[in-house]
Order: structure tokens, then sequence, then C-alpha cells
């Protein structure tokens, strides 16, 4: 096979988006590239010939990559791979690069000059940055949803029980306080849906902060108004169902339970999947309610397992958000999962929580005309077996 003659080579190293500099064994610069112009600012006829320090904050600095060079790595002495540095472009800004490069010789095995290719890394890392960002976002709004969901569960009941016993003079000044705070909560689970949505690739603006720096701006939260609980008990359709809360998180734990023993149940809790199996193994259930994302089986492994042992126990998976890293929901479906409503978001909405347990245990007494009301308030939903 023929081989390419040489200024095809320098063609392709001209044009090339890195950074490309040669020196002759002086240090005096031989070829500089387009990417090199881009990145640092000064033209071909700037540098030719100039020393190659000019183009590093310091003349150790230089000193110090090509002494790397000299000594080699992995026993490729007279080479070095993504060795990092720092260049300096035209307006003295410093600029963070990965240097690949090698020593050339003579016939006669002197060293006559060097090559180096430089690769930026302020895009790299920023994509590194913001994919960081991205996973603390995550775990930011998922930790925030948890106690949240405490708070609006245990709302919800002292809502409820103030309708019961207080005279209707004093609950309206108590209502007035209750429906304040829920309206702060809305907002602090708008803004967590906010962060939930931003991680996962939602454009967004920023605004400035203090001292020049930029924030997130996630706008204006819209509120919807809470259900007002009725003064006088209501009937409780979901009275003696036995339930089986699962969740890694103790607090949910327990604030399920109370709104649903509020409801009439019988509920059982369980920390873990294996947990939730001894429970299952000595007592019946009429659903189970688990979380996604727990540490020993997850919500996919346990609706697995619950399906293989009870086939008859419908199964509801519940999320703290839309996002689904591990494929649960998605793997699943494919199990047989039903999907008209198929995550449940944090904190869970009290109305959508008994409809479909309602939709599972006892359908014949849903009433139709409720449904499109529950479904204008539902942001997120459930995955049910």
């Amino acid at each position: 096979m023929d081989q390419l003659p040489p200024v095809y080579f320098e063609r392709l190293l001209e044009s090339s988006l890195d950074i490309v500099i040669a020196v002759d064994r002086k240090g005096q610069i031989t070829f500089y590239n387009d990417g090199a112009s881009q990145t640092l600012g000064y033209a071909p006829t700037e540098m030719k010939g100039k020393h190659v320090t000019a183009v590093y904050p310091t003349s150790d600095e230089a000193r110090r990559v090509m002494a790397a060079m000299r000594k080699g790595e992995a026993g490729e002495q007279g080479k070095i791979k993504n060795f990092e540095t720092t260049l300096v472009n035209k307006t003295g800004e410093q600029i963070p690069v990965a240097i690949s490069g090698s020593l050339i010789y003579d016939e006669a095995e002197q060293e006559i000059g060097s090559i180096g290719f430089l690769k930026d890394l302020r895009e790299i890392r920023r994509r590194d940055q913001l994919a960081t960002l991205g996973e603390v976002a995550v775990g930011v709004a998922h930790r925030i949803n948890n106690p949240l969901e405490v708070i609006v569960n245990n709302l919800d009941i002292l809502h409820k029980h103030l309708a019961r016993i207080c005279p209707e003079e004093a609950y309206e000044v108590e209502e007035e306080r209750i429906e304040s705070i829920q309206r702060e909560l809305e907002r602090i689970r708008e803004i967590v849906n906010g962060i939930d949505e931003m991680a996962h690739g939602r454009r967004y603006n920023t605004t400035e902060y203090l001292g020049g720096s930029r924030m997130a701006d996630f706008g204006k939260t819209e509120t919807h108004p809470w259900p007002k609980p009725e003064a006088k008990p209501i009937s409780r359709a979901l009275a003696g169902l036995a339930i089986l809360v699962v969740d890694d998180d103790l607090g949910i734990c327990y604030s399920l339970r109370d709104l649903l023993r509020e409801e009439g149940c019988e509920v059982e809790i369980a920390v873990n999947g294996l947990a939730a199996l001894d429970v299952l193994a000595r007592r019946t259930v009429d659903i189970v309610l688990s979380d996604v994302m727990m540490p020993d089986l997850d919500g996919y492994d346990l609706y697995m397992e619950v399906r293989e042992r009870y086939c008859q126990t419908p199964v509801v998976l519940m999320t703290a958000y839309f996002y689904d890293k591990d494929h649960v929901i998605k793997r699943s479906h494919l199990e047989g999962l039903e999907m008209e409503a198929v995550l449940f978001k944090k904190p869970v909405d009290p109305d959508k929580l008994k409809s479909i347990i309602l939709q599972r245990c006892r359908p014949e007494l849903l009433d139709p005309e409720a449904e499109p009301a529950i479904k204008a308030r539902e942001g997120p939903v459930f995955a049910k077996s």
C-alpha cells in the first residue's frame, strides 16, 4: 500500500481542533496549527520562531513538561500521554490542558525537537461538573421529598382532626393557618420538581445573585388549592383494608401508616424488601405500597417476589421523582406491572393515594364522577400490579 505524502499529514494537523505545537531542539516553535490559534488567540505568524515558553505561564512549567516527556511513562521514554499542564492565552487567561507528545530524533538518535497534541480541558471539566451537579440535584430532590412527604401527610391528618374537634369559629382561624402552610409546602414541591427536571436536561434561566454570581431561576411557582376536609367525619371507603407499606425511610413509613389509619386501614410497615417478605410470610395483606429505590430488594425485585409467591396481592410502586435510574418501573412493566398509573411522585397526594388503593382493592366504591377532579390534581402517579 502506498504511503500518503507528508503534506497530507501536515494539512490534517493544521486543521485539527486540538492544539498542535512542534518545537526544535532549542525550544523554538516550528509548527503552530489552527486549533492553537483559536484557543490561544495568537496567529501562526506571531508564534513561529518564538520560544515555547511563550505559551506557558512560567518557564518552570515548560521545563516540567519537557522533563516529563524525556522521562517518559510506562516504559516509553520520550513520550507522554494525557499529561496535565497549563497554557496561557493572549489575554493572559490560564487554560488547563492535557498534552500527549513525543520527542523527535534524527537518524543518529539525537534529539532534534518535539511535538505535542494538547486538548483544552475546560469544556470536558464543565461537562463533568454539570454531570456531578445533576447527580447532586437528583439526590437533593429525593432527600427533600422524603421529609416533605412526612410533613404533608401529617398536616393533612391535623387538618381533618381540627375539622372534627374545633367549633366552627375557631376552626376558621386554624384553617387559615393551615392553608398558609399548605401554600408554602406547594411552593417547595414545585421548586423540588424544578430541580429534578433541571437535573434531567430541562433548559433553565439564571438570575443575578450576591457578588455578581448567578443562580438558577425556577420562575414563579403555581400553587393549587388543597381540598378542604368536611367538618363531619366522612365515610371511610378504605376502612378494614390491610396494607403493607415498604420504604427504607422510616419517616415515610410512619407518615403513610398514620395517614392510612385515619382512613380505617390496618397498616404494617417494613423498612426494606426482605423485611416486607417476612411480613407477607406471616400474614395476608390486601395491597403492598413499596418504594422504588431500596438497598436490598428494589421495587422490581419485591414486585417479582410478590407476584411469584402471592399472585393475588396487588403492588403499587412509589417513587420520589420521575427519574428511574435503574429502570425499576420499566423492568416491572415488562414483567406485567400495569401502567395506567405508573409513577407516584412524593409527597403523596392523599386523594390520589386513596383513589389508587380503591382502584386495586375496591373498584366498586370508586365514584366515577370524582375521577376527573382527582386526575386534575395528580402530577405524580403510581404503578400497580
